[in-house]
C-alpha cells in the first residue's frame, strides 16, 4: 500500500517532493550529531539527560555555547541538574569527557584519532545510505500512486510515463543532495587541524 496519495499527478508529485525535502533535512540533523574535530553545539543533539524522570535534550535544560573551536560550554538553568547532564555526556558514544566545576560543564574536543575518524565516517556512510533508501522508498510509493491513477483511468499511459520520469528525476536529484551532504561531512571528519 502506497504512503503517497493524490488524485492528480501534481498532488502526487508535490507530496513526493515535500517528503524528499524532509529526507534531506533529516539527514542534516542526523549528520550534525556526528563528531568532527571541531566543537559544535549540535554534537550534543542526540544526548538526553534525566530531568526529574524525563529524558530531556540538553539544549532544553541548559545554555550551550562554543567559545572556541575545541571547546563546548554547558550552563544548566537548574544547577542541581549538572550531575545528570555530566553523566548523560559520559555515557554517550561521543567519546568526550566533560569537566564539571559546579556551575558549568566544559568539554574539550580532543583531536580525533585516525581510528575514530574511520568509525565516524563508517557511521556517516550508514546514515547517508538509510536516507538514500528512504528516498528510493518514496519513489516507489509515488510510482505506485501513479500506477493507481493509470489503472483508474484518471491519467493516460503517456502522462503516467512522463510522471514516472519526473519522479525519477526528483529521486536522482535528492540522492545527489544526500551524497553531496555526506561527502562534505566526510571531508569535515577527515580534516585534521
Amino acid at each position: 500500500m502506497s504512503h503517497i496519495h493524490g488524485d492528480s499527478i501534481e498532488e502526487i508529485f508535490l507530496e513526493t517532493e515535500e517528503r524528499m525535502a524532509k529526507t534531506v533535512e533529516d539527514l542534516g540533523r542526523e549528520m550534525a550529531s556526528i563528531r568532527t574535530g571541531r566543537a559544535s553545539i549540535h554534537l550534543l543533539d542526540g544526548i538526553r539527560a534525566d530531568y526529574y524522570g524525563t529524558p530531556t535534550p540538553l539544549n532544553q535544560m541548559s545554555n550551550i555555547s562554543v567559545p572556541e573551536p575545541t571547546q563546548i560550554v554547558i550552563q544548566p538553568w537548574d544547577a542541581s541538574q549538572i550531575g545528570m547532564i555530566e553523566k548523560a555526556i559520559q555515557t554517550s558514544d561521543l567519546g568526550i569527557n566533560p569537566m564539571n566545576d559546579g556551575k558549568l560543564i566544559r568539554i574539550k574536543i580532543p583531536a580525533l584519532t585516525e581510528e575514530r575518524r574511520r568509525e565516524f565516517v563508517k557511521r556517516l556512510h550508514n546514515v547517508v545510505e538509510q536516507h538514500r533508501v528512504a528516498a528510493r522508498n518514496l519513489r516507489r510509493d509515488a510510482n505506485e500512486a501513479l500506477k493507481k491513477l493509470e489503472k483508474d483511468k484518471a491519467i493516460s499511459e503517456d502522462d503516467g510515463r512522463s510522471a514516472h520520469a519526473e519522479v525519477q528525476e526528483l529521486t536522482d536529484a535528492t540522492v545527489k543532495k544526500l551524497d553531496d551532504a555526506g561527502a562534505a561531512k566526510e571531508k569535515e571528519i577527515l580534516e585534521i587541524g
